[in-house]
């Protein structure tokens, strides 16, 4: 079995003893409302309804990465299984966050089945979510099981001050929605928020847990970040010109919900025909085509693929200073490359 898989292994098994905390007698459908959500139970259940759990792979990864620098040295600080409970809880954090966006989105499926909300309604979802949210903390607390206390606080500090962030950039995502006068100034706060703040998470608090220097968590929280950013504006140009069979998802959704992406806020900034049609009202299924085409003869296309590579390129020089180690470490280039290197 190869570090990675070993790795995912570990996180699922982890991630399950956290939840548990509401296998109770009086609890046991509350329970059932994660573990299903989770992909673990239910109708269509398994690893298609888990997700890739690539965010805490990320942080496993990290610390693992240091571990394989300085593994003479055999300290707990070192080992990567000590970390588990952060990687838990970062996964937590992430499916917290998708039990709200379904319900604010109004999406009734998630990875192929129908969301919580739809289940149980709307107020159990909200529940759901709050417990993974509080499951999250404390399953990052646990770390003080084998780290000293001020590394736990450390590693505490950067979850919360993710999930403000997290929460920061879900607002402006929601406010953005029926404003007209967005440019692409407005766009990077947002998906700092949304997208990066949750990956800069990963690589930092699994540096700090590999007992990395100062210079070193931020060559690291800096790789997470870029790479977050990096990743989002390519998910933006599949949302229009991707393969549906390759993504999963349908091209015409972003341009058809009205989606603030980069391509468009480009475009909009252009103020040609594309931004008179935007300004009209919501673009039609139909229209979906000749929209897509307009947007890449006013150069919203390459704009948005030179952005995603300049992100790319240092979210990579980033993780070159961080100079990460061993299979941990070819691990987070393959990773990343699959991030952000995408078939279209």
């Amino acid at each position: 079995m190869s570090l990675q898989e070993t790795m995912l292994q570990a996180i699922e098994e982890e991630l399950q003893h956290q939840v548990s905390r509401l296998d109770q007698p009086r609890t046991k459908q509350f329970h059932e409302m994660l573990t299903y959500h989770m992909g673990w139970a239910g109708e269509g259940s398994g690893p298609e309804a888990a997700g890739k759990r690539i965010r805490p792979l990320l942080v496993l990864l990290t610390t693992s990465s240091l571990y394989e620098e300085t593994k003479s040295n055999n300290t707990n600080r070192n080992n990567w299984l000590h970390a588990k409970s952060a990687a838990a809880a970062i996964e937590l954090i992430h499916n917290f966050s998708l039990v709200h966006d379904d319900i604010q989105d109004n999406s009734d499926k998630r990875r192929g089945r129908k969301t919580v909300w739809v289940k149980w309604g709307q107020p159990m979802a909200i529940n759901v979510g709050d417990a993974l949210f509080v499951i999250a903390n404390q399953s990052v607390l646990d770390l003080a099981k084998h780290y000293p206390a001020d590394v736990v606080v450390k590693a505490a500090s950067i979850l919360n001050n993710c999930c403000l962030d997290l929460t920061c950039g879900q607002f402006l995502d929601m406010s953005y929605e029926e404003r007209k006068d967005l440019s692409i100034e407005d766009y990077w706060p947002m998906i700092g928020g949304k997208t990066s703040a949750l990956l800069s998470a990963c690589t930092h608090i699994g540096a700090l847990l590999g007992n990395a220097g100062e210079a070193a968590q931020e060559a690291y929280r800096q790789f997470g970040y870029h790479l977050g950013l990096a990743f989002q504006v390519q998910d933006d140009i599949l949302g229009i010109w991707g393969d549906e069979s390759i993504t999963g998802k349908s091209a015409a959704s972003d341009l058809v919900e009205g989606k603030n992406s980069l391509p468009v806020l480009y475009a909009l900034g252009k103020n040609g025909k594309f931004a008179e049609r935007w300004q009209q009202g919501p673009i039609t299924a139909s229209e979906v085509g000749r929209a897509a085409s307009q947007l890449e003869s006013e150069g919203a296309r390459k704009y948005a693929e030179d952005v995603s590579e300049k992100e790319t390129q240092k979210a990579l020089s980033y993780l070159e200073d961080a100079n990460p180690q061993g299979e941990a470490g070819e691990s987070i280039l393959k990773l990343a490359n699959m991030l952000l290197k995408r078939k279209q």
